[in-house]
């Protein structure tokens, strides 16, 4: 683990009633923005604390935006990440703390090379899950959003990401697991991302189509085909209104996303009206809620102060 072990950036808590609190987990900076931002910034409008936990510094990502592509930029590609999330950060107005870990690299070839020595999907469950069990009992959150066991692809980040996710979930409020990282504290609701599900994908290349535009989904859905849908969308938020939000963090990640890429293809206003949400699927829950949700919160609103 590096020197950014549990750095945390959030302000001071505030007086009054007990506020409803989320907790995105994500492997490497930027992930944040591309999977739930216009969810965590809808929710910050509400008035929610969210606090993204990002558990390694990407320093092992390519380069993606061709601009960015630069001798200086690659020699420092660590700092620069870091300050790329600090800015996605404050344009979300989320919390945000780092745990740490070393980027493991998207291994390529075949056979796969080995992952280097000493990152973050080698560490055993329990080295890699003991951060976050202390972030989860120091932030309190209800609800909890991760990758599910592919990682949503098959980065072993993600896949790594996912297990520690569930680990703190079902360990975090046990006072006997994890002795010397806070106080038990038991999550509601843990969540996995649905993002690029295919009854989306259909839904922006209809929508594209229709407007005349040349649409890049068909061929997404066709390199999906082998791809199989794991979960079904049990929960669709809806937060249209801030997908400029996303979009301003997305893009404050410079060296992972380029402004004239895929992510900003289709217009705005076709996708608030072909899909105005992003979708999860809930995996786990220790309250009652009815199926399907348009709330994250649903069933825990009732039982927090508010």
């Amino acid at each position: 683990m590096t020197d950014a072990t549990n750095r945390t950036t959030m302000p001071s808590p505030g007086e009054g009633a007990e506020p409803l609190r989320l907790m995105a987990v994500h492997a490497h900076p930027d992930d944040e923005s591309s999977k739930g931002a216009a969810t965590m910034a809808r929710y910050v409008a509400d008035g929610v604390e969210v606090l993204v936990v990002t558990a390694t510094g990407g320093e092992r990502g390519d380069i993606l935006n061709p601009a960015m592509d630069r001798p200086e930029v690659k020699a420092n590609i660590g700092k620069v990440r870091e300050e790329e999330m600090t800015r996605a950060r404050e344009i979300l107005g989320v919390q945000q703390r780092w745990l740490g870990f070393v980027d493991s690299g998207l291994p390529e070839g075949d056979p796969l090379p080995p992952l280097p020595e000493g990152c973050f999907a080698l560490e055993s469950l329990e080295s890699a899950s003991a951060p976050l069990v202390r972030a989860v009992r120091e932030f309190r959150p209800h609800v909890i959003l991760t990758y599910d066991e592919k990682g949503g692809y098959p980065h072993p980040d993600h896949v790594k990401t996912h297990e520690i996710s569930v680990e703190a979930f079902e360990a975090a409020g046990d006072p006997d697991r994890y002795p010397g990282t806070g106080e038990p504290w038991q999550p509601l609701k843990l969540y996995y991302h649905m993002t690029f599900t295919p009854d989306r994908l259909v839904a922006l290349d209809t929508a594209m189509r229709k407007a005349g535009l040349e649409s890049p989904y068909a061929d997404w859905l066709k390199d999906r085909e082998d791809r199989p849908q794991l979960w079904e969308v049990t929960t669709r938020v809806p937060c249209g209104d801030y997908f400029e939000t996303r979009d301003r963090a997305l893009l404050a990640h410079a060296t992972q996303i380029d402004p004239n890429g895929f992510w900003f293809i289709c217009p705005l206003d076709l996708q608030r009206e072909a899909w105005p949400t992003e979708d999860y699927h809930l995996a786990r829950s220790l309250v009652d809620t009815e199926l399907p949700e348009d709330d994250l919160f649903a069933g825990i609103r009732e039982k927090v102060a508010f």
